[in-house]
């Protein structure tokens, strides 16, 4: 609460000196100051903008760290590689978000790219922005590893679920926990090639399997694989309520690979379009760098504006 009204109260603070220096501006008629003026001013409005927007986010995980699940398709290298262009989408967009992104757990490809990645991101409503994300992401492109340079379609699925905020709201059953260590296959030290640091842990009534190895010891790599294995469990109860209102309106829940979400077409033309909402651009290489606001922004809005026309 300190922390939302210390943001608050700077923003009223800066406001003031704006105005302070606009009036000084048109005084002494000074080109240069107002130009540095509406500078500050635009960067002012596009915070609050954001601000304002933080308001749709009503429900009870939005405000949460987020834990992101990646997984390439069927197509091996090709959707291996597009499953790893993902990933470095994702970090750029929590960096110019100011949010800080650690990957939990990756498995690497055989040749290129991965096969899946785990990534934990840390910032003030991460969840409620990335839950739009949720689905299948499909690229069309010239093909860097055929050699006949011919176009080939890939698929990846991306999971986003919220982060336990403790160890009361998920009570998990030790004795429901069926815990294997393996010896690490990834990079690292003597040390953590030569003793059995990697974790698997299997929720029996789930079925639900989290394996862990990017930790340099056995207790960090089970705590990282527990924070992952709650967050999983919460996302199983969020799916489950959803699909009982979905039946309550007589809704059709489609699960899975089927959830198609967005394309991102690099020949013969470039385009991202969003399946959901039709918003599209043709700056693809601004997107798989990072700039997903645009995109969030309007899923999120028509999301909410499709709750109130049920609430209506």
């Amino acid at each position: 609460m300190k922390k939302t009204v210390e943001l608050w109260r700077g923003l009223e603070k800066r406001t003031e000196e704006l105005v302070a220096l606009a009036k000084l501006a048109i005084e002494e008629e000074d080109q240069p100051l107002a130009e540095d003026i509406d500078k500050e001013a635009k960067a002012l409005l596009s915070q609050v903008e954001e601000l304002e927007f933080q308001l749709i986010f009503g429900g009870e995980y939005e405000k949460r760290n987020a834990i992101m699940a990646i997984h390439a398709g069927a197509g091996g290298t090709e959707a291996q590689d597009w499953a790893e262009m993902l990933l470095r989408m994702y970090l750029r967009w929590a960096e110019r978000k100011g949010y800080r992104a650690q990957i939990l757990e990756s498995s690497l490809g055989e040749e290129a790219g991965i096969k899946s990645a785990t990534v934990e991101m840390i910032g003030d409503y991460a969840f409620g922005y990335l839950k739009a994300e949720r689905g299948v992401h499909r690229l069309v492109r010239l093909s860097p590893f055929d050699a006949s340079h011919s176009r080939h379609t890939s698929f990846a699925l991306v999971e986003v679920m919220p982060e336990a905020e403790s160890e009361v709201e998920i009570t998990i059953n030790p004795d429901d926990l069926e815990i294997d260590t393996f010896r690490s296959s990834g990079p690292g030290g003597q040390n953590v090639q030569k003793t059995s640091t990697a974790i698997r842990i299997t929720h029996l009534p789930t079925g639900l399997v989290v394996t862990c190895q990017n930790e340099r010891s056995q207790f960090q790599n089970k705590e990282t694989a527990l924070k992952i294995l709650r967050a999983r469990l919460i996302e199983r109860e969020l799916e489950r309520l959803a699909e009982e209102q979905a039946k309550l309106k007589g809704e059709h829940v489609v699960a899975g690979w089927g959830n198609q979400i967005r394309s991102y077409v690099l020949h013969p033309y470039k385009l991202v379009k969003d399946h959901r909402t039709g918003y599209e651009t043709s700056d693809a290489a601004r997107v798989l760098d990072g700039e997903l606001d645009d995109f969030l922004k309007t899923y999120l809005s028509s999301t909410l504006a499709e709750a109130k026309d049920e609430k209506a």
